[in-house]
């Protein structure tokens, strides 16, 4: 299924800095820590989703010579990029203020002023995360949450859905330090905060990462598009399917091959038909492939031409269950 991305990024970059604006300046009249480390994470946000939009143009350019398959991997590289400033800006820089504060603590003033930012911020991140959920969620065709984020290969949606989800679990804990610094008196529970959100961070940025690193090494589509690219070339004159091999340039665009045992009575022509009719099926049940190429190869793995009503080829191995 085709998706586009650019309304859910857009949300979220408006939302980022507006966010982010609002909180450096909570931060200098309050002199909160947790307050600036999330004015930090909000600048990061935006700056990922504007790589993340630079990402999605350059996924889109045709292949020419020097990129026969296109450039659609371009989009799982600054997906990386993303991961590595989550970590380095994000995580890093709200670790550092933390650290600092809590080992010279200062007492932050107006505290009024840093809830009622925080409130406007969770609003704004509440909506684009909203957004990307119900996105993600759309095409999530009923698998555990655990396993979609895993499996997906949309890694925009993904790194959207988590940046904000971690923003607001930030603004929690940041208005959790606030409090608790009131209540006690002892500022450095605000930098405890602001620890806090950078582990957060942390560990977001390395999952991220993760997932990053497996597209863009290559990962192989669905077992059930795979399934379905078996089913569409089981059919008469094709005595079996052997390996089927898949790979995803972008996250609607898949390369497939197949290997295929034809039956060795079949024309050349008849071959370059099935291959064409193949070929058309695919195109019109799965359109996320973008290339298949069918391998004629005889003893294909799977075998069914008796259960066909054919005649076995003089050539063909025995039937594999």
């Amino acid at each position: 299924m085709k998706t586009d991305n650019t309304r859910v990024l857009l949300l979220a970059l408006g939302a980022n800095v507006g966010i982010g604006i609002a909180k450096f300046v909570a931060a200098a009249i309050t002199g909160s820590s947790a307050m600036l480390t999330e004015g930090v994470h909000s600048m990061v946000d935006s700056t990922n989703q504007l790589l993340l939009m630079y990402g999605q143009k350059r996924a889109k350019k045709a292949p020419d010579a020097k990129h026969p398959m296109g450039y659609g991997r371009e989009l799982y590289f600054w997906s990386f990029v993303v991961a590595l400033l989550v970590f380095a800006l994000g995580a890093g820089i709200s670790t550092y203020e933390g650290i600092l504060h809590v080992m010279a603590p200062e007492e932050p003033v107006s505290p009024v002023i840093g809830y009622v930012v925080l409130g406007f911020a969770f609003l704004l991140e509440g909506g684009s995360t909203m957004a990307a959920y119900r996105q993600f969620n759309a095409a999530r065709a009923g698998k555990s949450w655990w396993r979609a984020l895993v499996d997906t290969k949309d890694a925009t949606t993904v790194i959207v859905l988590l940046e904000n989800g971690a923003a607001m679990f930030g603004i929690v804990i940041a208005a959790i330090g606030l409090g608790l610094t009131q209540v006690t008196g002892d500022p450095r529970f605000d930098g405890i905060a602001s620890i806090a959100i950078g582990l957060l961070l942390a560990c977001v940025a390395m999952f991220l990462a993760r997932e990053a690193k497996g597209l863009l090494i290559g990962e192989a589509a669905d077992p059930l598009l795979v399934a379905g690219l078996r089913r569409a070339a089981t059919r008469d004159g094709i005595m079996g399917i052997g390996e089927i091999r898949t790979i995803h340039n972008g996250p609607n665009q898949i390369v497939a091959a197949m290997n295929v045992d034809f039956d060795n009575r079949l024309s050349a022509a008849d071959v370059e038909q099935l291959v064409d009719a193949i070929e058309r099926s695919v195109c019109a049940d799965f359109p996320d492939v973008e290339r298949i190429y069918v391998r004629p190869h005889e003893d294909a793995g799977i075998r069914f031409g008796n259960d066909r009503g054919l005649a076995p080829s003089p050539h063909a191995a025995p039937n594999a269950d």
